[in-house]
């Protein structure tokens, strides 16, 4: 059958012709690059990539197909995909189906065939970016115009379009521990690793007001990982605050760290290109060990205010950039790492963390 063709804008102007994959459209966001080998589903369905388009840095994407477990969500949420060889076959015995069929049941425009190394090698130098990709028309600015209309990442709310719209459970409801969960986009692995160390959830939605939380009495609270800016998520940061005046534990991963962080009076910033893939190092001055981390994130927490901070310790490193990866509060039992301790995909250098973190529940209980 022959491939069609396919168009990949930025917002600078710099354009790639290539071959349709996924559905057949044109789709727009943020574009940034995940630098993973494995795990392109658990990549798709991770909820903190809501409205970006993904290159996989992976020459080849879809050899092992799709599995249904995999999923991180209730669905994909990337806006559009980018690879170099996209492979219509795929050979995993356990595999239910195609990437094909799965982007196009998710309904996702994508592109192959175009040298991902320029285009990744451009944003490094660039930084992120806007970006169009155009399999169903080929004028260029007609293409330029959709792409102009496209918000920025910088000062988008998007943690209460991902979130759960109704609270509910997930573990054994007579396991000793009792967590609240705030869902501002959680993977369903993070989940996973709090219920088997004992832990029972309940899932709340992003915009729950803390009193609600609060009626369930948990042991300990956790916020989640998910998208967009955490500058304009007064809303989280309150309950954050909330939640430290309570005295119990507090654990927040990704997006839920830089909340951690704004609530104790840090500031965060819009990064360069970002972090996402499963090979970043980072340092824990704690302990002096190194750990191999996956990530997945576009802003970050100031170093500077934390330097200045007299309540606020820095706990990891990234040994790549030098950027926050992990905070402690001195006068609470809260912490919160940049990184995703649950590695899914990645390697499972950082689960000690979620360890820790029961640890500090059982100490209160």
């Amino acid at each position: 059958m022959e491939k069609k063709t396919a168009i990949l804008m930025l917002e600078d102007g710099t354009t790639f012709h290539g071959t349709a994959v996924g559905k057949i459209g044109t789709s727009a966001g943020e574009i940034c690059f995940n630098t993973g080998m494995t795990g392109y589903q658990e990549i798709y369905t991770d909820p903190s990539y809501y409205g970006q388009i993904i290159v996989n840095t992976t020459s080849h994407i879809g050899n092992y197909g799709t599995v249904k477990t995999e999923d991180e969500s209730s669905e994909v949420q990337i806006r559009g995909l980018v690879v170099k060889n996209f492979s219509n076959v795929h050979s995993r015995v356990t595999s239910e189906g195609s990437l094909q069929e799965y982007l196009e049941r998710a309904g996702i425009v994508g592109i192959a065939d175009i040298d991902t190394r320029k285009l990744v090698r451009h944003i490094r130098q660039k930084g992120a970016m806007n970006a169009i990709i155009s399999s169903d028309s080929t004028d260029l600015e007609q293409i330029k115009e959709k792409l102009e209309a496209t918000p920025s990442m910088e000062g988008l709310e998007l943690s209460s379009l991902v979130s759960t719209k109704e609270r509910y459970f997930e573990g054994d409801p007579h396991a000793p521990l009792k967590v609240a969960v705030l869902d501002i986009g959680i993977k369903k692995s993070i989940l996973s690793n709090l219920t088997e160390r004992g832990i029972y959830c309940k899932v709340f939605p992003a915009k729950t007001p803390f009193e609600k939380m609060k009626q369930w009495n948990p042991d300990g609270y956790f916020i989640s990982n998910g998208p967009g800016d955490p500058g304009v998520m007064d809303y989280a940061v309150e309950t954050v605050k909330e939640i430290l005046n309570e005295e119990k534990p507090l654990f927040g991963i990704c997006l839920g760290h830089q909340l951690l962080a704004r609530a104790a009076g840090i500031s965060t910033y819009k990064m360069h290109h970002g972090h996402r893939g499963l090979n970043h190092p980072v340092k824990n001055l704690e302990t002096g060990l190194s750990e191999i981390t996956s990530q997945n994130h576009g802003f970050s927490v100031s170093r500077e205010d934390i330097e200045n901070s007299d309540h606020v310790v820095i706990t990891h490193v990234n040994l790549n950039d030098n950027t926050v990866e992990g905070i402690r509060l001195k006068d609470k039992q809260a912490f919160s790492v940049q990184h995703h301790p649950e590695a899914s995909p990645g390697p499972h250098d950082s689960r000690y963390l979620f360890d820790k973190f029961a640890e500090m529940l059982n100490n209160n209980a």
